[in-house]
């Protein structure tokens, strides 16, 4: 019987640590919830530059799935949870980057979804500190939901927005290679 007991407790004990997952000095949790929906973290990864890391991103899907451009097509509930690990990431500098991610996501083809291109770069114009958690969750009924710290900045409908957005890290030309393939749940 008390083996059992600690059997018990030591299964236990593992469950408890596996409902998250912690990477570069983040806490992504493995499970994420928006209205009805709930997404399971299909993978993880830093974002780095000049070997430095910026920001943790999480990947959270409905299933499980190793392929990028299904995912960007899919239009079913996602999300991607950058959590801010970086003094050096500031407002200014993750506009630029996000602008440099949707040329790349769409080979510069952004001039359909400029409108909400600006929408989205204008939730970003707010200070960025560390340890900041931006959530970009995709919900087929209300579109592309942004949050910061759980609270909601705005949102955008439209598919072709959505696959560009997490085109920025998805696309052939992703914001980081090895985030991508960390998301992609591959490293």
């Amino acid at each position: 019987m008390k083996k059992l007991l600690v059997l018990f407790v030591a299964v236990f004990g593992l469950n408890l640590t596996s409902a998250q997952t912690e990477i570069g000095g983040a806490t992504l949790p493995n499970t994420l919830e928006y209205g009805s929906e709930e997404m399971m973290l299909n993978g993880a990864g830093i974002r780095e530059k000049f070997w430095m890391d910026m920001y943790a991103g999480g990947l959270y899907l409905k299933n499980k799935s190793g392929n990028a451009t299904e995912i960007m097509n899919k239009d079913e509930a996602m999300a991607i949870r950058l959590h801010i690990v970086s003094k050096m990431i500031t407002s200014d500098r993750m506009i630029d980057a996000v602008t440099e991610g949707f040329e790349n996501a769409t080979g510069g083809n952004t001039a359909s979804i400029s409108t909400e291109i600006k929408k989205f770069i204008s939730f970003f114009k707010e200070e960025i500190n560390k340890g900041d958690v931006f959530d970009i969750v995709y919900l087929p009924s209300r579109g592309s939901v942004i949050y910061k710290n759980g609270k909601e900045s705005g949102s955008i409908q439209g598919m072709e927005f959505k696959k560009a957005l997490f085109g920025i890290w998805l696309s052939n030309k992703p914001a980081d290679e090895d985030l991508k393939e960390g998301m992609l749940g591959k490293q």
